[in-house]
């Protein structure tokens, strides 16, 4: 083939690698969006977006090196920056208020942090993985929230 093809399709030669790749890009997306509309349907700042592109990035940056051969413990390593890194965007999430003594943002920062997991776990070919753990987090985010507002009602306890 062409070097110049070659090099546009970066190690993508096979139809094979681009069906594989593309399709674990989209479902990275698609956990991203499930996460992402239930934050932004409650009108949190980490909304359908930044998951979407939370996920993908985290995928992105373990289907990199597998598709350049690296070793499992370099991938290891690449995996170890993306949780390092995506704490960082996490804690950035997180506000105290002084004036109140409340901290927000634990849930946003959480969900990121677990957008992320699913995004690294769909990146190395566990899509299903990916997918049980994206449903449990919507059913954390959505179901549990109505179950804690009814408790917040109750007795007036506030978020953590």
């Amino acid at each position: 083939m062409n070097p110049f093809f070659d090099e546009l399709l970066g190690g993508l030669r096979e139809l094979d690698d681009l069906a594989r790749v593309s399709a674990r890009l989209v479902a990275a997306a698609v956990v991203g969006a499930i996460a992402g509309f239930e934050r932004e349907r409650v009108g949190k700042a980490a909304g359908l977006r930044t998951h979407m592109l939370v996920a993908l990035g985290s995928a992105m940056f373990v289907l990199v090196p597998l598709q350049i051969g690296m070793s499992s413990d370099g991938i290891a390593r690449v995996i170890q920056g993306v949780a390092a890194g995506i704490g960082f965007i996490g804690g950035g999430a997180i506000l105290k208020l002084t004036q109140d003594r409340e901290v927000h943002g634990l849930t946003t920062a959480a969900g990121i942090w677990m957008t992320a997991a699913a995004g690294v776990a769909i990146g190395l070919g566990a899509i299903g993985l990916g997918l049980i753990a994206m449903a449990m987090t919507w059913i954390v985010l959505a179901m549990l929230h109505r179950v804690e507002t009814a408790i917040q009602k109750k007795g007036n306890v506030k978020d953590g």
